[in-house]
C-alpha cells in the first residue's frame, strides 16, 4: 500500500490516527523508529528550522517542497504537511500540489487566512472569501496526480467570525471534495465538541502547545469525535529548551559531560540514522 492510500486509511479508521510531529529529517526518523503510524510537518516548525523565523509566509513553496522531501525520504509512514495560503491563487496552487506531490508527501492542508498568514494561535488574523478559497481547494483536488493524497482544507475564520461561520465554511470545503477538514483554534472543549457534531466528515484536532486551545489527550479527542490528532509544535519547542541546556552548559562549565545522562551515545545516533543498515547493504554488493 502506498503512502497516500495508508494515510487515507488511517484517517477514516475508526480509531484516532496521531500523528508525530517532525521538524526535519532526523526527527522524523526518530518518530518513525518509536512506532508513530504518520508524521505531520508544520509551517510553524518549517520556519524556524529553516530561518530561525517566525510562520509568517516567508517560506516559499519551492523552499517547502525541498524541505519536505528530504524528510519524506527518511521514512516509510506517511508524512502530512502544511502548504499554507497555496502561496496564491488557482494556478499557485496547482503548481504547489504537484510540487508537494513530488516531494512524496501524503497529504497536505491549504487555509484560507490573507497571504501573508499569521501562525494560526495568534491574533490579527484576515480570512479571504469563500468564493477565492472553494476554486483553490477545487483545483489543488482536480491537479492531484495521485486520488488518495489526502487533500485538507482549514479555516481560521473562528477567530475572526466565530463558531458557526468556521463550521460553515469547512462543510462547504468538505462538499468540494476535501478528504478532511480543520478549523484552527477552538477555544473551548463545547467548541471542539459543537465542531465535531456538526461538521460532516473527518476532522483534525491540532493541539499546539501553550496555544489557544485547551490540550486534550488522544483519548479525549477520539471520544470527542476527532478523527486526527496532531501536536505540531511540540518536537521544536523540546528541542528548543534542551539546545539552550546545551548551550548554557557549556558556557558555564566549558564541557558536554554534565549533559551527557541526557544524550544518546555514538552508537545509538548511528542507529538512529540507520548506518547497520547501510553498512549491510554495502556489503551485499562486496568490496568497493
Amino acid at each position: 500500500m502506498n503512502k497516500t492510500t495508508r494515510l487515507k486509511s488511517l484517517i477514516n479508521a475508526p480509531e484516532i490516527l496521531v500523528m508525530y510531529p517532525a521538524h526535519d529529517a532526523l526527527s522524523a526518523r526518530i518518530a518513525q523508529g518509536s512506532g508513530a503510524k504518520a508524521i505531520t510537518v508544520g509551517g510553524f516548525a518549517a520556519s524556524g528550522v529553516l530561518l530561525g523565523q517566525p510562520d509568517s509566509s516567508q517560506l516559499t513553496a519551492t523552499e517547502l517542497a525541498t524541505f519536505y522531501e528530504g524528510i519524506c525520504s527518511a521514512v516509510d509512514i506517511p508524512v502530512f504537511v502544511d502548504a499554507d495560503t497555496g502561496f496564491g491563487g488557482v494556478s499557485n496552487v496547482i503548481r504547489t500540489v504537484r510540487d508537494f506531490e513530488r516531494a512524496g508527501v501524503a497529504g497536505l492542508f491549504i487555509e484560507d487566512q490573507v497571504f501573508p498568514k499569521r501562525c494560526g494561535h495568534t491574533t490579527g488574523k484576515e480570512i479571504i472569501s469563500t468564493e477565492e478559497m472553494l476554486p483553490k481547494l477545487k483545483a489543488a483536488l482536480d491537479h492531484r496526480i495521485d486520488e488518495d493524497l489526502v487533500i485538507m482544507g482549514r479555516t481560521d475564520a473562528l477567530g475572526v467570525l466565530g463558531v458557526e461561520e468556521a463550521i460553515a465554511r469547512v462543510n462547504l470545503y468538505r462538499e468540494s471534495g476535501c478528504d478532511m477538514v480543520f478549523v484552527e483554534a477552538p477555544e473551548t472543549i463545547t467548541q471542539m465538541q459543537q465542531i465535531c457534531e456538526e461538521v460532516d466528515g473527518p476532522v483534525l484536532a491540532n493541539m499546539v502547545d501553550f496555544g489557544r486551545s485547551p490540550l486534550l489527550s488522544a483519548k479525549k479527542l477520539e471520544e470527542i469525535g476527532f478523527a486526527v490528532g496532531v501536536w505540531p509544535v511540540a518536537s521544536v519547542f523540546l528541542v528548543s529548551r534542551a539546545l539552550q541546556a546545551l548551550y548554557r552548559t557549556m558556557k558555564e562549565s566549558g564541557s558536554t559531560v554534565p549533559l551527557h545522562g541526557e544524550m544518546v551515545d555514538f552508537e545509538e545516533y548511528m542507529d538512529i540514522v540507520g548506518l547497520p543498515e547501510l553498512r549491510d547493504t554495502e556489503a551485499r554488493y562486496g568490496p568497493v
